[in-house]
């Protein structure tokens, strides 16, 4: 864990900017002044003290992505910083990093990936009640908007899963038989550090990566089989509380309009306002560090700026963020008739990548982690994405059919990527709220496309996605909606831009102990590090809300706040959602054992904590006795002997009260 090297400034006792709930049991005793340690809510919304002066520090932060802009923001409304004291330098010209959104609709709009989130992303509601929206009035927020727009519209989709050229596959259930259950059941229960460089293919069995389950959390996740076990196990804990919503998305909640008009404008209008300064042009490769025994302090920022080198001077008192990786460097881009061109090797991204300063910071010392083993390999860190901008086609018209309303209406269209189980490619598709962009024309629909398996030949068009030109695309799209002989007519009403992005998974390459840097790694006085690539306690990747916690956790300690971020939402631990993540993952039949809970806890104030039984009322015992004899076997004695104390308890739980004098 992250200690701030203010600690001890109130109790003596170590202060824990980054929580662990793994770490011990918590309990209430009078030393104990801190709430639990994945505790959310109102109690945490603290404003601290400055642990000291900030007047006159300087903050450079390298990276406009989410997470640089969050360690603005955080600088200024927890750290007390003045804005016109920051600045965010970027190589790009535009703020955002990966939240993009762009386009027209005469050249055709662009989207390289959406956001899909749930309620419990507490670190980027937690900031995002604080900046105003782009079009609600003066005192509303971006988590106002967001609520209004999501409370009045319920995500769901119809189409989850298709195969068989336009057939919807049966997805009502996870499709896991006992033994899928118990792998993943293993899983969950296994410790972190068993599972270091081990592949997900490895572990589960062949079958299982043939089932619903898979097919659903691979292509919403975009995990490939050759990844990380140990981030799939993350993802199992950060989101165990969504796991009976998995099949039909009904867990999830979508912006208003495309990342960027909905995140990152309105949060770069907030920081403009408070003085913050952007330096586009300015590409940070190297980090110069007086390195005295165990402790490194940056003392200047080396950079191409305008194309030349430069240095920036980081003052004694001034903290240093920077970004660690890009998971959309060196995108290659193609259009209707052109395919992508990588321009990045295939083992080192090369000089004038934004990996350049982790791989020149990792020369420097062991504890800035190993770049390599998330970079050096892009056929497994690869896939491509496609935004259509689409008029009335034969393809809209299909869309109408799988969609939930109308995706003119303005209300939740496909609800999320449909997926089809049967294509080479494992190919996706979805229609978002439309309009995506906010001066997109009523009678145009922006749609994202994407693909996981990027060596494959397409079932339709018989070359790997990469190589494949906009039109093509299109034709396999088509195919697998069993609409191939409508292509013309689609393709004459639709402009394809595409995304090939080299390093968008590699995060999840498979990883050990050390591969990754701590935010502020051991002994570093005015440097975090933020992003993707970063070692936390219990968090995952590849979500907007991880890459604010980075930020967070970095903006706490250097300014020596004395105030924490808490561990992920502790869902993960409550009963009723370990009960109905039991009853997902039996394919919503009661799991062995449920039946006696019910038996047991029947009429009492807990009987609500579980899933409704499918069976009537009236066949419960009988129902119970038949589950506990599965359980202990045949024994009539034996199970007697169970049930008798089970009513016995159950008794006790239900009759009335007698007063002591009874």
């Amino acid at each position: 864990m992250t200690e701030s090297k203010f600690s001890g400034v109130h109790s003596g006792a170590p202060f824990h900017v980054e929580n662990d709930t793994t770490a011990g049991y918590w309990h209430h005793r009078p030393e104990n002044t801190l709430p639990p340690t994945d505790m959310m809510g109102a109690y945490m919304r603290n404003r601290p003290m400055p642990a000291q002066q900030v007047e006159g520090r300087k903050a450079w932060i390298i990276g406009s992505g989410i997470a640089g802009l969050a360690a603005a923001f955080y600088m200024i409304r927890d750290g007390g910083m003045k804005g016109g004291d920051i600045t965010i330098l970027d190589a790009m010209d535009v703020a955002g990093g990966s939240l993009d959104g762009a386009g027209n609709p005469q050249d055709g709009y662009i989207i390289r990936g959406g956001r899909e989130m749930n309620w419990n992303y507490d670190n980027l509601w937690d900031m995002f009640q604080d900046v105003q929206p782009l079009e609600l009035p003066v005192g509303f927020s971006v988590l106002d908007e967001y609520r209004l727009v999501n409370d009045n519209d319920p995500n769901f989709s119809k189409a989850r899963l298709m195969h068989k050229r336009g057939q919807i596959r049966d997805f009502s259930t996870l499709g896991l038989v006992r033994a899928h259950q118990w792998e993943l059941i293993r899983l969950l229960l296994k410790r972190k550090e068993e599972l270091d460089d081990i592949t997900i293919e490895q572990y589960f069995s062949p079958s299982f990566l043939e089932t619903n389950f898979w097919y659903l959390w691979r292509s919403m996740f975009a995990f490939e089989n050759w990844q990380s076990l140990l981030e799939m196990k993350l993802y199992m804990h950060r989101f165990l509380d969504a796991l009976d919503g998995l099949k039909d998305m009904s867990a999830l909640v979508f912006p208003k309009y495309n990342q960027y008009d909905s995140f990152v404008r309105p949060l770069v209008d907030h920081l403009k306002a408070k003085g913050v300064q952007i330096r586009f042009g300015v590409r940070a490769y190297d980090l110069d560090m007086a390195v005295r025994g165990d402790t490194h302090t940056v003392t200047a920022i080396r950079a191409k700026i305008d194309g030349k080198n430069d240095t920036i001077a980081v003052g004694p008192d001034d903290v240093v963020f920077a970004l660690t990786g890009s998971m959309t460097e060196g995108t290659a881009y193609g259009d209707m008739d052109n395919a992508p061109v990588l321009e990045r090797g295939q083992h080192e991204p090369g000089d004038t990548s934004d990996w350049m300063l982790w791989k020149n910071l990792a020369k420097k010392s062991p504890i800035f982690g190993k770049p390599e083993k998330f970079y050096g390999d892009t056929a497994r860190s690869m896939w491509e994405s496609v935004t259509l901008t689409c008029k009335p086609s034969p393809f809209v018209d299909k869309l109408k059919e799988l969609s939930v309303n109308d995706p003119y209406s303005g209300r939740t269209a496909t609800g999320g990527i449909i997926t089809f189980t049967d294509s080479n490619w494992v190919l996706s598709f979805t229609c978002n709220r439309q309009p995506h962009f906010p001066d997109q024309p009523g009678d145009v629909l922006v749609i994202w496309v994407y693909a996981l398996l990027m060596d494959k030949d397409g079932n339709y068009i018989k070359k790997p996605m990469p190589a494949c030109t906009g039109r093509e695309i299109i034709a396999e799209l088509c195919y697998h909606l069993g609409m191939e002989d409508q292509v013309d007519a689609v393709v004459a009403n639709t402009k394809a831009r595409l995304a090939l992005m080299p390093y968008i998974t590699a995060m999840f390459m498979p990883r050990a102990a050390g591969d990754r840097p701590h935010v502020v790694p051991p002994g570093c006085t005015n440097l975090a590090l933020m992003g993707q690539f970063l070692e936390t306690s219990n968090d995952i990747i590849f979500t907007m809300d991880s890459s604010i916690r980075t930020a967070r956790v970095g903006v706490y300690t250097l300014l020596g706040l004395r105030k924490q971020v808490p561990d992920i939402s502790p869902v993960q631990y409550d009963i009723r959602n370990l009960l109905k993540a039991a009853r997902a993952l039996n394919n919503d039949e009661p799991f062995p054992g449920e039946r006696l809970l019910h038996r047991l806890l029947d009429k009492t104030y807990f009987a609500h904590i579980l899933p409704p039984l499918p069976d009537p009322d009236t066949s419960l015992r009988e129902r119970a006795e038949s589950e506990l004899s599965g359980l202990l076997g045949s024994g009539e004695q034996a199970v007697g002997r169970v049930f008798g104390w089970l009513e016995k308890v159950r008794g006790n739980f239900t009759s009335p009260g007698r007063r002591k004098d009874d």
